[in-house]
Parts: structure tokens; sequence; C-alpha cells
């Protein structure tokens, strides 16, 4: 087989597969809790704990897998993550209380943390500048697609076979993933073997001062060193803000339904699925518009800045309004503009660290990155929700608006002119 065409887009969208199958297996515990919680006795603190061991362990991963990545490569390094993620899943049938499950949602979490910043790696490879938020909205938009399809699908595998079972089922889908991953990423695409060279010549033309290139002696900085680039806080400062907005959902949607609304795993399967439509929209929709503003003249700087101001001018009125939403019906499709905006606005913080840093340093700042925006999860969405919520989630939704503002001036306030950033140590 040579010169597949347009192999770049095989390759995100593959990865974007990847991400469904991430967020079928995250988003399964909270969809199936309500039986779970029924049948092994456990309350809503008892889930937050269980929700905190899944972020530690996710920060850790992060941060820990941006420099594997780094290291071992995207071939080696998604088939690793989803294989150890598919295993932790299946094991969550074996759980018998909060231990249990701590200790295997901590292994999903360290495990699953990989796939984005191996993904913002990908697209920092395998596209020009100008495609790349388009690629991140790709493989973004997984994360969106992947809670779509959970929430009717282990909904229906509950009902059949019980949670037990259900877990197992889903653990599966990573399995059959890695076989059309390990034989279609043959290597990066200065090497890749089905490439044409006119889509070689055309990714390095697009990459600018970017070598299109992998070899094992580049230099690859330090977390520390990173840190003192002020570029690297806008990621850092953005991601603990804005993630915990995406987290709110993912964690406390159906706990949400359940609560305000009295659903059961039915009703849950039926609306829970709406929001993430809308992140879907925004993940395509928010790539899309900086690429193409790119194209009509606008600086790479001017472009993401201000499509990160678009989705928060998106959220914060969705956010209010869902506040005192009074049906389900309003409430989910107003959560649906919420996250179409966060997706708007995280599509184009998450190409930062290809936008600022070139090479082997991307995955290590996407993964510091991550690992700060679990740090915003585990505290405004996941330790004060049972405190917020106690009488109302009124003030979780108020709290989330006023995220949004934190995280768009932290970009502005660290960010500096959005370009490429010269390591001020030279390659070994």
């Amino acid at each position: 087989m040579k010169n597949i065409k347009g192999l770049r887009w095989l390759i995100i969208i593959l990865i974007g597969i990847a991400t469904i199958i991430n967020y079928i297996d995250r988003s399964s515990l909270a969809i199936m809790w309500p039986g779970i919680s029924r049948d092994l006795h456990l309350n809503k603190d008892q889930y937050a704990s269980i929700v905190a061991a899944f972020m530690i362990a996710y920060g850790v991963g992060q941060a820990v897998t941006g420099r594997m990545f780094d290291r071992v490569g995207i071939r080696i390094g998604f088939a690793l993550s989803i294989c150890v993620w598919s295993a932790a899943c299946m094991l969550h049938g074996a759980a018998r209380g909060i231990l249990s499950f701590s200790g295997f949602r901590s292994l999903l979490g360290l495990s699953e943390a990989g796939n984005f910043p191996g993904g913002t790696k990908a697209s920092g490879e395998w596209f020009p500048i100008k495609e790349r938020a388009l690629a991140q909205g790709i493989f973004n938009t997984g994360s969106s697609l992947g809670a779509v399809i959970s929430a009717p699908l282990v909904a229906a595998l509950y009902v059949l076979v019980g949670w037990k079972a259900a877990f197992i089922v889903i653990g599966c889908l990573g399995m059959f993933w890695i076989i059309p991953w390990w034989i279609l990423y043959r290597s990066g695409p200065a090497t890749h073997p089905w490439m044409s060279e006119e889509e070689r010549l055309y990714i390095k033309a697009g990459q600018k001062t970017e070598k299109l290139h992998n070899p094992s002696d580049e230099y690859i900085p330090a977390w520390g060193e990173l840190l003192t680039y002020k570029q690297s806080w806008s990621v850092i400062a953005s991601r603990f803000f804005l993630d915990p907005i995406w987290w709110l959902f993912v964690n406390w949607l159906p706990i949400y339904l359940v609560e305000r609304f009295g659903f059961d795993i039915r009703q849950i399967g039926l609306f829970a699925w709406v929001p993430y439509l809308g992140g879907a929209v925004g993940s395509i929709a928010g790539g899309w518009w900086s690429g193409h503003m790119i194209q009509k003249g606008w600086s790479v700087d001017k472009a993401r800045k201000w499509s990160v101001v678009l989705g928060g001018t998106i959220m914060i009125p969705a956010f209010l309004l869902t506040a005192f939403a009074n049906s389900p019906i309003l409430a989910v499709v107003l959560m649906a503009a919420v996250l179409g905006g966060f997706q708007v606005a995280m599509n184009n913080i998450q190409t930062l660290p290809s936008d600022y840093f070139s090479g082997r340093s991307v995955g290590s700042l996407a993964g510091l990155g991550g690992m700060s925006a679990v740090l915003g999860v585990l505290v405004f969405s996941t330790w004060l929700i049972p405190v917020l919520s106690a009488k109302s989630y009124t003030p979780v939704f108020i709290m989330g608006a006023l995220l949004v503002p934190l995280g768009v001036l932290s970009i502005f306030i660290f960010g500096r002119e959005i370009k490429n950033v010269e390591i001020k140590r030279k390659l070994k």
C-alpha cells in the first residue's frame, strides 16, 4: 500500500475514534452510578472520593504520559495508553466498594491521560499551523461524541447485562482499536512509507520554522525549564480555570438529572447526550473558524485569541440561564450551548503548545497543561460540588460562569504574542 491521499486526516480521525472510546470508558461510571450505588450501598460523598481518585491519577498521568509520548513516540504511546485503560475499564466490573473502585479508577485515569498530550503532539507533527486547530477539533470532537454515544449505549448495556458485564464489554472497544492503529501508523510524517511526497512537502511548508523530523538526539527541555517561559503559563493557567467546566458535566450531569428531576438510568440515557452534541459542534466550528481566519490573513495570535473570546462569550450567559432552568429539556439545551462555547475556546487553547514550541517539547507542555487542568477540576468540579449542590445546583452553575473570564484573561495576560518561541538551549 502506497501514497494514501490525505494520510494526515486518517491519522487524526483514528485518534478521534480513540477519544470516543476514552470518553465512553470514563463516562460509564457516572451513567450507571444510580444502580451501582444502590447495589453497593454507596453515597454521593463516596462518589466524589472515587472521582477524586480518578482525577489525581489523571493529573499525574497528564505530565507522565506527555513526557512518555515525547520519548517513545506517538505510535507506541497511544498503543500503551489505550491497552492499559481498556484493561482498567474491564476491572471495574470486579469492584466491590469504594477502595476497589478508587483503585481501578486511578489506573483508568493514569492511562487515559495519555490521549490528549498524544493527540496534541500528533496535530503538531502532522499538520501545518493553519490546520492545527481543525485537527485538534476533529480529535477533540471524539470527547463530545464519546459522551453522546455513552449515555444511550451504557444505559442500554446496563439494562441488558447489568453494570458488571457492561464495564467488560465497554473495555473491549479499546483493544479492537489497537489493530488498525498499529497497521496505519507506521512512523511519523517525515518517513511514513504511505505518505505522498506532495503531502509531506505541504506539511513541512506550513510549519514555517519547525522541522519535520523526529531525531532521537533532539533536546527535550525539562519541566522546570518550560516553566520559565511566560507562554507556558498561558496554557497552564487557562486550563486550570476552564477545564473544570467540561468535567463538571462529565462527572456530575447524570447525578444532577437524578437529584434535580428524579431521573432513572433509562431517562439519563435519553437526555444526557444532548449537551455533548453542542460540544461536538463547537469542536469543529471553533477549529474551522480560526483556521479560516488565518487563511484570510489574520495572524495566528489574533485568530487563536478571538476564538477563545468567542467561546467565552457563548458560555457565560448560557451558564447563568442554566442555573435557573426549570425543565430538563431547557437545562440540557442550555448545557449544549455551554459545552459548544467551551470547545470553541478549548480547541484553540490546546493548539498553543504546538504554536509556541515545536518537536519533542510539545507533549511535555501539553502534559503540564493537562496536570494543571486536573488540579482545577479537583478544586472546582470535585471537592466543591457536594458542598455547593447540597440544597440546589444554582451555585454550581454560577461558579462555572465565574471561571470563564478567568480562563480567557489568562491567555491575554500570559500569552503575549502567539508565535513560535525559540528554546534558549541548543540541541545536543
